[in-house]
């Protein structure tokens, strides 16, 4: 009955546009009567619509290489040549249509034909179940039996949502699924970030249990003359391999995982939208895999078009009544960023949470995705502003979507909600004070600052995807980009990541001492830590080992640090964090914090942002972890949450619970260790780990271990090390 129903709305719709399209034609020449041409218009429909059901999923297979945005463009073009080619069916010729116009009809059509499919479904709760059955089924059929009382768990990543925005959106209503998990099924426990609190430090402890050298968004490495970049395809492969090499295991999704939407892979055997993948060629890159399971139906292939437009158009529009309101702080929002913003809240959401609904009906036992929409939005109009609550709004459909498919797994699932970092808002450095990071350590330095400061590019997770798949259409290497350190000389190379900045001497092999600095330029810390604008600086001393400089003169030793002091606008655990920090191998010669102001959260970005993370201040450093309540507590009560790596061993403690003990746990986290040695904190061969509330020790700056495993002869950071 639904297809008669669809079928009828459809061959109305035809008339309808014949009727109003002068190059639409549904008679002969000779003129026919209203019946035979009514008839012509449902013989078109009913072919049309077979085309579609038959050949549409083949075509996007086909069409499998081709990056996304290309496909996107292709859509209505497809679209336009089945109708073409359903007309050719009509008999006696009666149907024709110009291919301009064929492009219109088509996609109106399949708008049509959708919206009435849904609302069929929506009303019919039996459908809706049987057509959900039918997919589990077949999908579990493909790939054999399925564990019916294992709980599979699906994590959720809101990229860049603060644990007090998250409650502060359900309390205001503006996400009732997730304030009806709070009220009935989950808690919500915040954890705190590294100094570097942004997605590739997060993502890549949560995913592969290590954050150990991954000083900021992007740094320059002196031993190899690199200029790493999180967001970029080589960037991510590089962190991705020596997170393997290090913890000794290939990710948290090693054991029939998916990795959907992420930087990293997590050693998941299915992966798309995935940048550490981005760069493969072959079998090996299904990357693009995911884009098959949502186009393959050309009605989503429409209604994402138009939702993509539509996106557009509401950002212009936003922008357009920032400017005329005066509101402020802003910034520019113009140039291709309307393209990006709606290709990471339209195209990245719609395939990603296709593609964890596909997992879910497959019965896989784990699923990592990541919903960046928020995150690119606050960049750019803040995070407490109603552009970002609009996307929550959006966000939180989608997880009652996913909600409402785990009632028709194959298996029950555990839905887990996590984010990776906050977003601190505030005007940015050069808005505040005129000038840029990189102008003021030039003038420190004595050098000529240019009139016009130069502006940074943004460190936001969805300007890189969308610029893979752009370099990709192009055929050129995604792993390349126009971001490249430059020649080695006596000018400082300046870097920012959010509101933490980082300087680094080029033409010196290792890392510069304070007192190598002042010889140099005798005025540059002196001008750093005094500036309104930075909070601290962080140098190695010849004389202390490392110290903390503030305003005023304050100078504190590594060694003595505590959150007193210079540290105390940043809050609790700065002091570990900042101490971890220097620990690590590529740390640069100055690191920056800006300054951020105590009763407002309020930070300055270094780069072109009104909300921003990267650094120490505000609720950057405060994401969330939301959980059911049917496992196990993350920590003991009264203990805090701290570290990327930490979260990981409490994910795979619940991945242990919902699976059994093919899971294997990862150990706990101790200093580095010389061959043939125990590091503190790391099980002995033999010993027996328990999976206990409280694991490690936080602030560690050691490795984290699972289950000793290896990666492939190619050394593919993603292989198999299973337990």
């Amino acid at each position: 009955m639904r297809v008669i129903v669809v079928w009828a709305v459809s061959t109305l719709t035809m008339l309808a546009l014949a009727g109003a399209l002068p190059d639409f034609r549904l008679q002969s020449p000779d003129g026919d009567s209203l019946t035979r041409t009514a008839l012509t218009a449902a013989w078109g429909a009913g072919a049309f619509g077979l085309l579609t059901a038959l050949v549409w999923p083949l075509v996007v297979r086909a069409l499998l290489l081709v990056p996304a945005l290309v496909l996107g463009l292709l859509v209505f073009f497809l679209n336009g040549s089945l109708l073409l080619l359903a007309l050719r069916f009509v008999p006696d010729g009666r149907g024709a249509l110009g291919p301009e116009t064929a492009v219109v009809v088509a996609a109106v059509m399949s708008a049509v034909a959708s919206a009435t499919s849904t609302a069929l479904a929506v009303r019919d709760d039996n459908a809706y179940r049987r057509r959900l059955s039918r997919l589990a089924t077949r999908r579990r059929r493909r790939r054999g039996d399925v564990c019916d009382d294992c709980h599979g768990t699906v994590f959720l990543q809101l990229d860049g949502v603060g644990h007090e925005v998250l409650l502060r959106a359900a309390k205001d209503g503006l996400m009732p699924t997730v304030a009806d998990w709070l009220d009935s099924s989950h808690r919500i426990t915040p954890w705190r970030t590294d100094w570097s609190s942004q997605t590739g430090a997060s993502q890549l402890g949560i995913l592969h249990g290590s954050t150990f050298d991954v000083p900021a968004f992007r740094w320059y490495e002196k031993d190899t003359g690199r200029l790493m970049v999180s967001n970029r395809p080589a960037g991510a492969v590089e962190l991705q391999r020596r997170a393997v090499e290090r913890t000794g295991d290939g990710g948290l999704l090693t054991l029939d995982g998916a990795s959907r939407g992420n930087l990293f892979s997590g050693g998941a055997d299915q992966v798309a939208l995935v940048l550490s993948v981005a760069a493969r060629r072959g079998r090996a890159n299904r990357s693009r895999a995911g884009y098959f399971a949502y186009f393959s139906d050309p009605a989503n292939a429409v209604r994402t078009a138009v939702s993509f437009v539509a996106e557009v158009g509401r950002e212009l529009g936003q922008s357009v009544r920032a400017r005329l309101r005066d509101e402020g702080p802003r910034v520019r929002r113009g140039g291709l960023y309307p393209l990006i913003r709606a290709f990471a809240t339209v195209v990245e959401r719609d395939v990603v949470v296709a593609a964890v609904i596909g997992d879910m009906l497959a019965g896989r036992t784990a699923v990592y995705a990541d919903l960046v929409a928020y995150d690119e939005v606050a960049h750019h109009s803040g995070p407490h502003s109603r552009d970002a609550a609009q996307v929550l709004e959006r966000l939180d459909r989608s997880l009652a979507l996913i909600a409402k498919v785990a009632e028709h797994a194959p298996r029950p699932y555990h839905v887990i909600l996590l984010s990776d970092h906050g977003q601190s808002p505030g005007e940015t450095f050069e808005g505040a004070y005129g000038l840029t990071l990189k102008d003021l350590v030039r003038a420190g330095c004595g050098l000529p600052v240019p009139r016009k400061a130069e502006r940074s590019s943004s460190g936001a997770e969805a300007r890189e995807a969308a610029r893979v798949a752009l370099r990709t259409a192009l055929h050129r290497d995604p792993a390349a980009g126009p971001e490249e350190p430059p020649a080695p000389g006596a000018e400082p190379m300046v870097l920012a990541s959010g509101n933490l900045g980082l300087v680094s001497f080029c033409d010196v092999p290792e890392r510069l001492s304070r007192e190598q600095i002042d010889a140099r330029h005798p005025a540059l810390l002196t001008t750093l830590a005094n500036h309104p604008g930075i909070g601290f600086l962080l140098v190695r001393s010849e004389e202390h080992g490392s110290v903390v400089l503030g305003p005023a003169g304050a100078e504190v030793p590594i060694a003595e640090l505590s959150d007193d002091g210079p540290l105390a606008p940043f809050g609790r655990g700065a002091a570990d964090a900042v101490r971890r920090t220097d620990s690590f191998p590529h740390v640069a010669d100055i690191m920056i914090n800006s300054m951020c102001d105590t009763g407002t959260g309020r930070v300055h970005a270094f780069e072109e942002q009104i909300g921003s993370h990267g650094g120490l201040g505000g609720e950057q450093s405060q994401p969330f972890l939301l959980s059911p309540l049917e496992l196990s507590l993350p920590v003991a009560d009264g203990t805090e949450l701290v570290g990327a790596e930490r979260v990981h061993r409490v994910l795979r403690r619940w991945l242990r619970e919902c699976e059994g003990p093919q899971i294997p746990l990862a150990a706990e986290a101790g200093a580095e260790a010389g061959p043939g040695t125990t590091a503190p904190g790391r099980t002995a061969p033999g010993a027996v780990v328990a999976g206990t509330a409280e694991e490690g020790t936080a602030g560690t700056a050691g490795p984290e271990e699972g289950t000793p495993g290896t990666a492939d002869a190619s050394g593919d950071p993603g292989a198999q090390a299973r337990g």
